[in-house]
Parts: structure tokens; C-alpha cells; sequence
């Protein structure tokens, strides 16, 4: 049987393209200037759509990557005093293929898990390929990892119940975060990891998945192309670039995974999380019927976004 996009998706879509919103243009593959281009139009569009969330406060911070560049942060916590007992506390990687995205384009976004599920946010602004290839990003957002841990007690955290969290390339990032965090002993309670972009490998076409890729196998090309340069899909790629590279998943925190049927991550996160149990990891995986990369982005308010926005509110309340 032939997949079928989700219902209330298929109407949300209908809907946008009825109230006047263009098909996508599209980019040829490898040009990353106008795919980060378009990503970021859309993010910009998504960010405008949502509310502002005042009672959230926001807090600028600075730490220093291991290379020596200062990295920007932005602290998001619910507003008023710390809280008298410390809590968890979770470290936030944005999507946008390795190429686009930033901490002020995922504002409004990380401000709504911030306001429903009460745990305070580390959102890391990470340098993005290709004017900064692998290790820039995943050091960046390792930075920010023991950044966190070391002001923890200065902001009401306890620094034992630290995640790392983060959606598509922002996924695969939080899931390297963590595979450099085991090996250099800084804790990390969990990952919740949301259609995570985890192996350089993917870039042939299923063709069972082609009709309904919102994030495309030469899109995923040109943002593994410009972190990993002409490496990309050869035997020298290392597992924090790649996680799904990694031979030794054990002693990782245990993992919540997301990703929907129809999304070209699916295969590589469903292996991830196998692969993860297998090495004695709790995981929890989630696979959405219907859904395609960045579902939950296109209208919030259906039935499924909301099941996956409790989900990964239960999953930030869990540790």
C-alpha cells in the first residue's frame, strides 16, 4: 500500500497554498547560499506566526569554543526569581541543515517548549558549514553543554539533570553533542533527539519517499557536502559529524526519538535507536504515520504536532 500524507496535514498544506503561499523554489543541488537562503525565509515566516511568549525571559551569555571563538547563548527560563531548588535544565541545537538557522530565527520556537513544560532552555548559536566545517558546529555546541554545567548552580540547575535536545540538524548535533560529552566525562541526563539528521551516507533517493520530502536527498547533500566537505559519504567521516558513523553507542544517555514515516531521516533514526537499545540504552522512539520532515512546523494546532509537543514536554520533565 502507497503512504499517505496525514490528513490534517494535507489540509493545513491545501490551506496555505489557498491563502496565497508559493511552491517552494527549487535549489539546485550543492547551492547552499540558496538553500540557506529559502530555509531561512521560511524559518523567518514560521517565527513571525508565533506567539511571543513574554513570560519567558531571555538572557544573553557568551562561552568560548575549544578552538578559541567566543559563541553566542541565549538563556531561556520562565520569568522571576531562580527557583529554590534546582532543576533540569536543557541545552537547545536549532535545525537548518548544518548551513542556516539561528538562535533569533528559533526564538519564539524554543520560548513555547520554555512556557508549556516549565524547564529552562541553553539555545546555542552555533557556526554553520560551509564557512565553518566539521568539528566548528558540534564543538560549539559541546561548549555550550559544559557552559551550562558549569554555571548550573548560578541559574537553579541541578548540573546532573542537564539534556542536550534539538530538532533535524540540531538532532544530529545534540546526538555527536552527546557521543563527545561520554567520551570527555561531562554528564548529559538525556537526549531527546526530533528527526535527527544522523548520516552523511543518505543522499540516494527512495523512491517511495520522493513525492512527499519537504527536506530533500539533494538538499541533505548540500548541507552534508558543506560540513564535511569531499569526505562526505567516505570511510574517514567521524561520529560527531555523523552519529550514525558510531561503532560504540554504549554509555550514552538515554534518548528520545521522533521522526515521521514519510521523512528521508526515517530509516537512519529508527536505526539509530536500535542500535542505541542494543547497546543497553533506554530509548524511547516515536515514529508519526504520515508525517514528513519538519511536520509539526507547518500548523502547530493539528492533532498530531499536539501529541508530539506533549511527548517532548514529557520527555524534558523525565530526568
Amino acid at each position: 500500500m502507497a503512504f499517505n500524507l496525514d490528513a490534517d496535514l494535507l489540509q493545513a498544506v491545501a490551506a496555505m497554498f489557498a491563502g496565497g503561499m508559493d511552491s517552494p523554489t527549487a535549489v539546485a543541488r550543492d547551492d547552499w547560499k540558496a538553500l540557506r537562503h529559502t530555509g531561512e525565509t521560511a524559518l523567518a515566516a514560521f517565527e513571525t506566526a508565533s506567539p511571543a511568549y513574554p513570560s519567558v525571559s531571555r538572557t544573553n551569555f557568551q562561552t568560548t569554543s575549544r578552538d578559541g571563538t567566543q559563541v553566542a547563548l541565549r538563556w531561556y527560563a520562565s520569568a522571576g526569581p531562580a527557583p529554590s531548588v534546582a532543576g533540569p535544565a536543557a541545552v537547545y541545537l536549532h535545525g537548518g541543515g548544518m548551513i542556516s538557522g539561528t538562535v533569533k530565527l528559533y526564538d519564539r520556537f524554543v520560548a513555547a517548549y520554555v512556557a508549556d513544560g516549565g524547564v529552562p532552555m541553553l539555545a546555542v548559536d552555533y557556526r554553520r558549514a560551509p564557512e565553518h566545517p566539521h568539528p566548528s558546529p558540534v564543538e560549539d555546541s559541546y561548549a555550550g553543554v559544559a557552559w551550562l554545567a558549569a554555571h548550573a548552580h548560578e541559574l537553579g540547575v541541578d548540573p546532573d539533570r542537564i539534556a542536550l535536545m534539538g530538532d533535524s540538524a540540531g538532532g544530529g548535533l545534540a546526538a555527536g553533542t552527546a557521543l563527545l560529552a561520554r567520551d570527555r566525562n561531562l554528564a548529559v541526563a538525556k537526549q531527546i533527539l526530533i528527526y535527527p539528521m544522523l548520516d552523511d551516507r543518505n543522499t540516494v533517493p527512495d523512491p517511495a519517499l520522493v513525492p512527499y520530502a519537504s527536506w530533500t536527498y539533494d538538499q541533505n547533500y548540500t548541507g552534508w557536502h558543506a560540513l564535511l566537505g569531499d569526505q562526505i559519504g567516505g570511510e574517514s567521516v567521524p561520529e560527531s559529524a555523523a552519529p550514525a558513523r558510531g561503532l560504540d553507542l554504549a554509555a550514552l544517555p538515554p534518548a528520545y526519538i521522533e521522526v515521521g514515516e514519510l521523512d528521508i531521516f526515517r530509516d537512519e533514526a529508527i536505526d539509530y535507536a536500535r542500535r542505541l537499545a542494543a547497546a543497553s540504552t533506554s530509548v524511547e522512539l516515536h515514529v508519526r504515520p504520515g508525517c514528513p520532515h519538519g511536520y509539526d512546523r507547518i500548523d502547530p494546532t493539528i492533532d498530531v504536532a499536539r501529541r508530539s509537543h506533549a511527548d517532548r514536554l514529557r520527555a524534558l520533565n523525565s530526568y
